[in-house]
Formats: C-alpha cells, sequence, structure tokens
C-alpha cells in the first residue's frame, strides 16, 4: 500500500472509518474466508434477492442506510491516510452519490483486488469501488458505472532510467525485468508487446513495486501514470523516478485506461441510478473537483461510456 498522501485531501476524501494496517489485512483475510463459507452471516448482509427487472438493492441500501463498498488498497484510488483513514478517489465520489440516493452511510471492505468481483458476486458487499479498469471479460461478470477516468500508463525506473525503459516494447526489447500489480491491466498491455507472462514479477501494489525496483529486483515497475507518479513523488530515497506518461497498445490499438464502479448483473435499477448522479457531476465539474485533490488532472477525466468500452 502507498505511503499516505498528507491530509490534502479534505474531508470529501474520507470515509469517516479509522482502519491500521493490520485491520485491512484482517478485513481481506474475513472476507476471503466468508466466500468460502457461504451465508453464514445473513444477518448483516442486505438480501440477494431480486425483482428480475433490474433489482431492488437501491430501495433496500435505503432502508439499510448503508452501502457497503469493495476496496482495493491502491492510491489514489482507495487508501489509508495519516489518520488512519481509509481514504481515497473511489470513497470520496461514493460518499457523495450514494448520500444523494438516500444512503446516508459507506461502510469499506479492503480486499485484494482479485477479490473484487468474486466478492460482488457473492454478496460480500453492494459495489466495487476502487478505480477498476472496464475489459470485456469484466464486462461479463459485473455491471459497470459509466467511468470517472481515463488514464495513460508510466514506469517506476531507477534514476536516470539506465536502461531506456519508455514503452512496453522497450521491455520486451531490453529484456528488462518487468514487475507489475496482482490483476493489472498492465500484465496484459506487456504480453502484447512481448514480455513473457510468466517472467513478470507480480507486486501487491505499487510501493513494493517501488521497492523493488530501488532494490534492483526489477527494472521497471508498471502501473497507472497517477499511481505511479504519486508514489514516486512520495519516496524520499531519490534512487527512482517516474517515466512520462504513455498509452500503452493492446491487439494493435491504443488502449486508454478507463475505470469505474461496478455492479452486480442484477442491479442495473442502481446502476443506473449512480450513473444519473455522476453524470450531473461531470456536467457541473464536481467530479473533478473532489478527484483533483487526490492527485488527478483535468485531461485524465473523461465522457466515454461503459458501452462503449465493454465493446
Amino acid at each position: 500500500m502507498a505511503p499516505p498522501r498528507g491530509n490534502n485531501t479534505g474531508n470529501a476524501g474520507k470515509t469517516g472509518r479509522s482502519l491500521g494496517r493490520r485491520s485491512v489485512l484482517a478485513g481481506a483475510a474475513s472476507l476471503t474466508a466468508l466466500g468460502t463459507l457461504g451465508t453464514t452471516t445473513a444477518c448483516s448482509r442486505v438480501s440477494s434477492a431480486s425483482t428480475g427487472d433490474g433489482g431492488d438493492l437501491l430501495e433496500r441500501l435505503r432502508a439499510q442506510g448503508t452501502v457497503k463498498l469493495g476496496i482495493a488498497g491502491e492510491q489514489p484510488y482507495s487508501y489509508i491516510d495519516t489518520n488512519g483513514e481509509l481514504t481515497g478517489s473511489s470513497p470520496a465520489i461514493a460518499r457523495v452519490i450514494f448520500k444523494r440516493l438516500g444512503i446516508e452511510n459507506v461502510q469499506p471492505l479492503p480486499t485484494e483486488f482479485n477479490s473484487l468481483i468474486p466478492g460482488l458476486n457473492s454478496q460480500q458487499f453492494d459495489v466495487v469501488a476502487a478505480g477498476m479498469y472496464i475489459n470485456a471479460d469484466r464486462c461479463k461478470q459485473v455491471l459497470f458505472a459509466d467511468p470517472e477516468y481515463e488514464m495513460k500508463d508510466a514506469f517506476i525506473v531507477r534514476k536516470g532510467n539506465p536502461k531506456g525503459l519508455h514503452t512496453y516494447k522497450d521491455v520486451a526489447e531490453k529484456g528488462a525485468k518487468l514487475a507489475t500489480g496482482v490483476g493489472y491491466a498492465e500484465i496484459d498491455y506487456a504480453v502484447d508487446a512481448g514480455v513473457k507472462k510468466s517472467e513478470i514479477k507480480l507486486l501487491p501494489d505499487q510501493l513494493a513495486g517501488l521497492l523493488e525496483v530501488q532494490g534492483g529486483r526489477a527494472d521497471v515497475f508498471a502501473g497507472t501514470a497517477i499511481t505511479v507518479r504519486n508514489v514516486v513523488k512520495q519516496s524520499k530515497s531519490g534512487k527512482t523516478e517516474y517515466t512520462k506518461n504513455f498509452t500503452p497498445i493492446l491487439k494493435g490499438k491504443p488502449d486508454l485506461g478507463t475505470g469505474a464502479f461496478a455492479f452486480r448483473m442484477s442491479e442495473s435499477n442502481l446502476r443506473d441510478a449512480f450513473n444519473e448522479e455522476l453524470h450531473k457531476m461531470k456536467k457541473s465539474g464536481e467530479l473533478f473537483r473532489i478527484m483533483r485533490p487526490f492527485g488527478f488532472v483535468e485531461d485524465e477525466m473523461t465522457t466515454k461510456t461503459a458501452k462503449e468500452r465493454c465493446k
């Protein structure tokens, strides 16, 4: 997990729930266990019943007063700040939208990135709020809201970029040691460029990637531009730098990643209501104002839709 950004996020970035690193790990472990044990704690969950015509989860969440968010620890999408509180752009957006939908409380449930979709579909939480990239495979498993942002990639490299690594093609051609995160879209980009999947080192987060490059165990860590620039800026070692943003290529075409909230397939009514509020925020500029303190720039906002991306 990335080191804290400091206290520049304001109240909009807080979830109001204080969590330490140990609590986050415990939360992830408990979610994994629950996924194998079924519905033994059904009293604390929203019923999985569906009306069959878009679902009634929105009404049930309004009655319950709390929505459970599945979150993975990646800055700036969701992370622990200097006060030990879970924050990030996704929780900040969720608090605003769900309050406007009549749901006062947001309860974040941390888990590993690869457990987000299984956790959502097994009723561990109601929504995935982790800046998850929309891709065709995920579109078969969940309903995405329209994306909040689109993002280029960048690398963490050693100071001076001694191997001259600026694209995935560079990594493949120079036989550089590549690391990235578990479940990251960057894996597909690298493989598409000719990097052997078996030789990609998978790490839990961008901080682990920074340390791997600093220690010489990897030549490069690949991630979203905002993720790598934030973690390098926070590093005090001076041993690493981040490369210029670039657009990855996938199947011969430029591929800008777009991140969005995800919902169960049966809950299109909740997704549509969420989208309606999200569009209002985009139009007014409020969405960017919420996301800017987390390091996003205006060029990373997008008008693309989930339907476009799912094609």
